[in-house]
């Protein structure tokens, strides 16, 4: 009898312990529940942290989220009111505030999360195609900033006035999305545009347009700069002929100096000695006329002949 015994307190200790299993669960700090019997919500949804009760084996216990959750959008290709085709990508915070009708209307994150797909990209589609590109990439009419170099040699177009914004356009996609989920049992917090980009086709063109202005305002940089070196290259020439000029002038002056110097010095020696001066010169004359091989021949009256004959 006691191994019959023991195992019918073995089975109802085992059924005691699958019965508190099913009765009690946690309801952590960062969850939401709502017991459903039979598929069907009942009761208030349990918000409060701690052990709770429910019907073992009859009724579920569905935990929601109480933290902010994440939308992350998929990039769309959407056309502006002034026809430019641009990828958007966008993202978003909800949260779930009435887990009961949430429950009811959304079943989990998942269906959530596709229900979001809907409302938040159809609002973004919506909007934008009501306004112009400049309001999404702008917010403010502010002056552009150029670099200085850049604003020396192009000429930007004028700035296009901004009217709405990309901060009113993300305010009214949330506000209306809002709207769509006032029954939902959620809330977004915020809604942003994360990304805004050209399609290929025209981002091509734009990359284009880029690369010739930068070839132009290179090419404003190479004329420029050929036009510096010419302007070097002739203030090289005038500064060489102002040099060459000052240096002949200096050079004539003091050669002219000197000759009046020598001419000093030969008048001097002249007059202390007229005749001893006569006979230098002709000497000197002598020498530079003629060489070893020259036939001189002098009348007997020659001044020449008269040093030869009696040098002193």
């Amino acid at each position: 009898m006691k191994p019959i015994k023991f195992a019918l307190i073995a089975v109802i200790a085992l059924i005691i312990v699958a019965v508190l299993s099913g009765a009690l669960f946690v309801v952590k700090e960062t969850e939401q529940v709502v017991l459903t019997q039979f598929g069907k919500p009942v009761g208030e949804p349990i918000k409060t942290p701690g052990l709770k009760l429910k019907m073992p084996f009859v009724q579920k216990a569905h935990a929601f989220e109480k933290r902010f959750l994440e939308w992350d959008g998929d990039p769309n290709q959407i056309p502006t009111k002034d026809k430019r085709f641009i990828w958007v990508d966008t993202y978003a915070r909800w949260r779930i505030t009435d887990p009961l009708l949430f429950f009811q209307r959304l079943h989990d994150e998942e269906g959530a999360q596709s229900r979001l797909d809907d409302i938040l990209d159809g609002e973004t589609r919506n909007t934008i195609a009501k306004h112009e590109l400049i309001d999404l990439v702008r917010s403010t009419n502010r002056p552009f900033v150029v670099a200085e170099d850049i604003a020396e040699l192009s000429q930007p177009e004028a700035a296009e006035r901004v009217e709405f914004g990309r901060d009113k356009l993300t305010a009214e996609v949330l506000l209306n999305a809002r709207r769509r989920t006032g029954d939902l049992g959620i809330e977004i917090l915020d809604y942003r545009i994360k990304q805004i980009n050209y399609v290929d086709e025209v981002r091509q063109e734009v990359y284009a347009r880029m690369i010739s202005e930068r070839k132009r305002i290179a090419e404003r940089y190479r004329s420029e700069g050929a036009g510096e070196a010419a302007r070097i290259a002739g203030e090289k020439d005038r500064q060489l002929r102002v040099i060459e000029s000052e240096a002949y002038r200096t050079a004539q002056e003091i050669q002219g100096k000197a000759d009046a110097a020598a001419a000093d010095i030969y008048a001097a020696a002249y007059n202390r000695d007229p005749d001893f001066y006569r006979f230098l010169k002709s000497m000197g004359t002598l020498q530079e006329s003629f060489d070893g091989e020259t036939v001189l021949v002098l009348s007997t009256d020659n001044e020449l002949l008269r040093y030869l004959n009696a040098p002193r």
